[in-house]
């Protein structure tokens, strides 16, 4: 084979269709477009639920409604179940309640809803607590984490924050300790000046005495 003797394959070449060259040649007059109207136009195109004219149906049916673009979708868990699958101590993570398949989905963010009792100690994190779940996870001694969209952080709060408050309520004592510790040196330094004036008049009662004996 030369390269002189290249052609393509028999079939994979057409000639061009000639239209509009008369009756005989079969494709003549209309050339293959059919009668009149817009289909036989050039430019046509066929809009996507275009129906003739009449009301498409994506009009037809009612809406309502609308889509927030911005709504979160979380993963529900309740109390009662974080008390019925783990022991007391556990660390409750996201990462555990997907592969415990507690939460199936892979995407969603958790939250902890108030259903049922907890009577298990348990540390709790998740993307967001109700206010009941917080309330009865820290009346069984448990903490809570809420965790950052994201993985970027975590933002600690639990049982233990509340000791900062019975410090504070024991700040005045001290307070009043240091008050009375001030006292306590102000009367000292006021004793030795009275014990001095004391002293002093019975100094001078002795010398007077003194005097009196010298001058007897």
């Amino acid at each position: 084979m030369n390269l002189s003797d290249l052609k393509p394959p028999k079939g994979a070449k057409h000639a061009k269709k000639r239209v509009g060259r008369g009756y005989g040649s079969g494709s003549g007059v209309t050339s293959g477009r059919g009668h009149k109207g817009q289909k036989s136009r050039s430019g046509y195109h066929r809009k996507r639920g275009f129906e003739g004219g009449q009301m498409p149906l994506h009009r037809r049916l009612p809406k309502r409604g609308f889509f927030n673009p911005f709504r979160v979708d979380y993963a529900v868990v309740n109390l009662d179940t974080l008390d019925e699958r783990f022991e007391p101590g556990t660390e409750v993570t996201p990462e555990l309640l997907r592969e415990l398949g507690i939460v199936r989905s892979r995407t969603k963010l958790i939250k902890v809803l108030g259903r049922g009792e907890i009577n298990t100690t348990l540390h709790v994190r998740a993307h967001k607590f109700s206010r009941t779940a917080v309330g009865k996870i820290t009346a069984s001694g448990g903490k809570i984490e809420v965790v950052v969209r994201g993985g970027a952080g975590v933002v600690a709060a639990d049982v233990e924050s509340e000791g900062p408050a019975d410090a504070s309520e024991t700040l005045p004592v001290e307070d009043t300790g240091g008050a009375d510790e001030a006292a306590v040196s102000r009367v000292a330094s006021v004793g030795p000046d009275d014990d001095a004036g004391t002293d002093a008049s019975s100094g001078e009662g002795a010398d007077g005495d003194e005097g009196t004996e010298v001058e007897s």
